[in-house]
């Protein structure tokens, strides 16, 4: 896809991500890798902790919204079924949410032998060595797939390690120094606030669902001008993440990121860049198409909490449900990005379980 930067100093790739991926291949974590950081985490919570016993502060209890998590991983399952079925002309029909599971109903054994294969992983293959999908075969030709609960378990670690490196971002973005979270319990996260004595604030800002969105570029306006002068009502003017640019943007959503699954920083292979990649369910992926072929040759913003993280020409429809953002970006800068696209991917928002002033020690024995 060949894109044109709109603004000197900020050029900005927005590419099917078929093309521009196919060989990436984000490294696995071993369990080196995992020891390293639990033992990194581990230090950050003791030197919290101790931080929090000599000057005081404040802990919230988070907790993950796991019932939220469990329809997302159901939707995911049966756009799953349906990108399965469709590639392969596969017929089928009854397709279906249904009871914390999916059915499908497909008459011929080797076609639904065919979609088994390729959508039921081997225990093998999912990082905590169970199997992820149970699959009840009728004769009559109805499947029913359901996440196992192991394999809901591991989704639910994984939501917990998201949301808490969306916490740490947070707190670093608000300068809040010297905090930590971690895990506390299947879906619950805690916070150590040292030297932080309004706890409701910090909640109030890490609660908060990042909100992603899909806005056309005001072409009629020079964003440089912007500022000194009247803008069309229907438009407004917005920062760009990393180089503060002005931008002129549609007050008009061309489509929200509720349909984006997930989001991380990668090498492009060509290029040896940073850059941040994302991937859209199957109805996101329907809807991202249909925008981008409505709209060739026109600028498209990618924007979160306000802030303008891409902007580029639309040259061609964008069809393979996945998309690259890039901008001269450092790794940081890509780690930032994806962080903020995921903030608003997480399903449901963080809710307080528990939040308190803690007194410091030498303070508390003397009352």
């Amino acid at each position: 896809m060949n894109v044109r930067g709109k603004t000197a100093g900020f050029i900005v790739a927005f590419m099917l991500a078929s093309a521009a991926c196919s060989a990436i291949a984000a490294p696995r974590a071993t369990s080196d890798d995992a020891q390293a950081v639990d033992k990194a985490r581990a230090a950050i919570a003791a030197n919290a902790e101790k931080a929090l016993a000599k000057q005081g502060g404040s802990k919230i209890l988070f907790k993950v919204d796991s019932a939220a998590l469990r329809e997302a991983v159901v939707t995911e399952l049966r756009d799953d079924v349906y990108r399965t079925v469709r590639e392969g002309r596969i017929p089928f029909s009854g397709l279906a949410m249904r009871d914390g599971g999916v059915e499908v109903r497909i008459a011929e054994p080797k076609d639904r032998q065919r979609v088994l294969a390729k959508l039921v992983p081997s225990a093998k293959e999912s990082p905590s060595g169970a199997r992820t999908i149970s699959v009840t075969d009728s004769d009559d030709g109805l499947i029913r797939l359901m996440p196992t609960e192991a394999g809901f378990a591991e989704r639910l670690r994984e939501l917990v390690t998201q949301s808490g490196e969306m916490i740490d971002q947070r707190l670093r973005n608000a300068g809040i120094r010297d905090a930590s979270q971690q895990p506390d319990g299947a879906d619950r996260l805690r916070v150590l606030l040292p030297g932080v004595r309004d706890p409701e604030r910090v909640s109030a800002l890490l609660s908060k669902r990042g909100r992603v969105t899909f806005r056309l570029v005001d072409v009629s306006v020079i964003a440089a001008l912007a500022q000194k002068g009247p803008l069309p009502p229907t438009s407004e003017v917005l920062y760009h993440f990393k180089t503060r640019e002005p931008s002129v943007v549609l007050k008009e959503i061309a489509m929200e990121g509720d349909d984006i699954i997930d989001a991380s920083p990668l090498i492009d292979p060509r290029t040896q860049q940073p850059i941040a990649s994302l991937r859209l369910n199957a109805r996101g992926a329907r809807r991202f198409a249909t925008i981008t072929q409505e709209n060739i040759t026109k600028p498209f913003a990618i924007v979160v909490d306000d802030q303008v993280l891409s902007e580029s020409i639309i040259s061609e429809p964008i069809t393979g449900g996945s998309a690259i953002i890039s901008g001269n970006f450092t790794i940081e800068d890509a780690n930032n990005v994806a962080m903020l696209v995921r903030s608003g991917a997480l399903p449901g928002r963080l809710s307080v379980v528990d939040q308190q002033v803690v007194e410091p020690v030498a303070t508390a024995g003397k009352q």
